[in-house]
C-alpha cells in the first residue's frame, strides 16, 4: 500500500552522512528513511507518494541523475533535493534539468537543509492532495451516463441550457433533469464548483 505519511528518503553510500541527516530530520520531527544505494530506495519507490528525496550527486551504481532518470519513468514525482561537493556545481544544475527540486553544496547549513526540505514537503503534500481529488472525481464521472456526460460537457464549456438541449435533441426541462442529477453525482453545489473539477481533470481546456 503506498505510504500516506510524508516521509524524507534520504539516500547517499556514506553511512555517516545517511545518519546524521536522518538524525537532524528526527530531531525536526520529521519521519526519515536511510538508504545506501539509489538502487536500494528503487526496490520501494513504487509505494511513495508522498515526503521527498535526499540524493547525493556522485554514488557508486546508480547516481543521483540516474535516480531522477529512473523517477520520472516511473512517474513517480516526489521533489528531489540533490546534494552536491563544490566541484559538482555543473551536475546539480544538469540534476535540476532533470527535474531535481534543489541542490544543496556541501557543507551545507543544517537550517538550511530543513527550509528547503519543509519546502519540499509542503510542495509534495499540495501536489499528493490534488492528485487525491483528481481520482475521486474521475470515478464521480465514471458514474455518470452518457447522456450525463454529454450535458456535463456543455455546461462546462459555457452553453446555456435551451443551446445543449437543441444539440442534443431533447428538450430544455430534460437538460435540466440531467443537470440536476450530475450535480447530484458529481456533488458539486454551483456551476462554478463543476467547472473546477472539469478542469482539474482536463474534461475542458483552459484558455
Amino acid at each position: 500500500m503506498p505510504s500516506e505519511v510524508a516521509v524524507v528518503h534520504v539516500i547517499d553510500d556514506d553511512e555517516a552522512l545517511r545518519e546524521s541527516l536522518a538524525f537532524l530530520l528526527r530531531t525536526a520531527m520529521i519521519e526519515a528513511c536511510c538508504y545506501a544505494s539509489a538502487t536500494a530506495f528503487l526496490e520501494a519507490a513504487p509505494d511513495v507518494r508522498m515526503g521527498c528525496i535526499i540524493t547525493d550527486v556522485r554514488m557508486p551504481g546508480l547516481s543521483g541523475i540516474d535516480l531522477l532518470k529512473r523517477l520520472k519513468d516511473q512517474n513517480i514525482k516526489v521533489p528531489v533535493i540533490v546534494i552536491t561537493g563544490h566541484a559538482d556545481v555543473p551536475l546539480a544544475v544538469e540534476a535540476m534539468k532533470f527535474g531535481a527540486a534543489d541542490f544543496l553544496e556541501k557543507p551545507f547549513d543544517d537550517e538550511v537543509l530543513l527550509t528547503i526540505v519543509r519546502s519540499a514537503l509542503q510542495r509534495s503534500d499540495g501536489a499528493e492532495r490534488r492528485n487525491l481529488e483528481r481520482a475521486s472525481i474521475e470515478r464521480r464521472l465514471a458514474a455518470l451516463s452518457n447522456r450525463e456526460r454529454e450535458v456535463l460537457q456543455g455546461l462546462v464549456t459555457g452553453r446555456a441550457n435551451k443551446q445543449i438541449a437543441f444539440e442534443l435533441g431533447i428538450s430544455p426541462r430534460t437538460v435540466e433533469i440531467y443537470r440536476a442529477n450530475l450535480m447530484n453525482k458529481m456533488d458539486a453545489s454551483s456551476l462554478s464548483e463543476l467547472v473546477r473539477m472539469a478542469l482539474l481533470v482536463e474534461l475542458v481546456g483552459r484558455d
